[in-house]
């Protein structure tokens, strides 16, 4: 019981940051998401043995330069495509090999594009639009919460078939399945909400679709995480949350997804 409530707390604590963040101001929105991919970056290196100092200090310079003052949409393109390529490369690990090879060029690579390419995504979506949008990055986080939590009660109550057994004993292919719809049945809700209050920058059909990529995306990034964890045999990524474990564990799903998702946004904004 004490346990739970432990975890609540943090949990709770997380969230209100996130959204109140993102509420106030875009200037402390970057902050607070620079120095949560900071401690996610503190929380990695150790577990792919990555011993480059020089990698910390390129984290809040590239938020700066990329996030906060902004650079030609070119640039957004080119490591957008690099970042989407490099998650790729380890959803290709995560299913065909039984370990990911992690030699010093991979290494270097899974920290400059996997950690911090993915987290900047993350930051960029509220400018996705021709203004600051924080509703866009809540509405994230809402669907990867809503996959997470109903992914853990539907496993719960009708999980027989394991995902991935060998990476991740408690999930199973239920689960996923009960997360992905109701991740979709939140994007859906989250249009309505949105509309409600005069922000109808997309569709029903698009937020289902955004709900969609974001949630599948999510999970595979938290397998992918838990791979790294098993490989460098620790539990959590971290003990900065309690109950929870690291910041790392929380945002992986998230960071992951972020690409896909900006790509996503960026393909509907094309169409449309």
């Amino acid at each position: 019981m004490r346990e739970l409530l432990v975890r609540s707390i943090s949990g709770i604590l997380y969230v209100s940051l996130v959204v109140l963040s993102a509420l106030y101001s875009r200037d402390v929105f970057i902050l607070l998401f620079c120095l949560f991919a900071f401690i996610c970056l503190v929380e990695l290196m150790p577990m792919i043995r990555l011993r480059q100092w020089i990698i910390y200090p390129m984290l809040p310079v590239a938020y700066y330069f990329i996030v906060w003052q902004g650079v030609p949409q070119n640039v957004i393109y080119v490591l957008l495509i690099a970042t989407v390529l490099v998650n790729i490369y380890l959803i290709r690990d995560l299913v065909l090999v039984d370990r990911i090879a992690l030699f010093n060029t991979k290494k270097h690579v899974i920290a400059l594009l996997y950690l911090i390419g993915s987290s900047l995504f993350l930051a960029l979506i509220p400018d996705i639009v021709e203004s600051y949008r924080p509703e866009l990055l809540i509405g994230i986080f809402t669907i990867i919460w809503a996959n997470d939590s109903f992914a853990y009660v539907s496993g719960r109550l009708l999980g027989r078939n394991k995902l991935m057994k060998r990476i991740s004993p408690k999930k199973t292919i239920e689960g996923f399945v009960g997360g992905l719809i109701m991740a979709i049945v939140a994007g859906i809700v989250l249009h309505y909400y949105l509309a409600s209050t005069g922000i109808d920058d997309y569709t029903v059909y698009q937020w289902a679709a955004i709900a969609f990529v974001v949630a599948f995306f999510g999970t595979i990034g938290d397998l992918i995480q838990s791979k790294i964890k098993r490989q460098a045999a620790v539990k959590d990524s971290g003990s900065i949350m309690p109950g929870h474990g690291g910041i790392f564990d929380r945002m992986d799903s998230i960071i992951f997804a972020a690409p896909f998702a900006y790509l996503t946004f960026l393909i509907i904004n094309h169409v449309s």
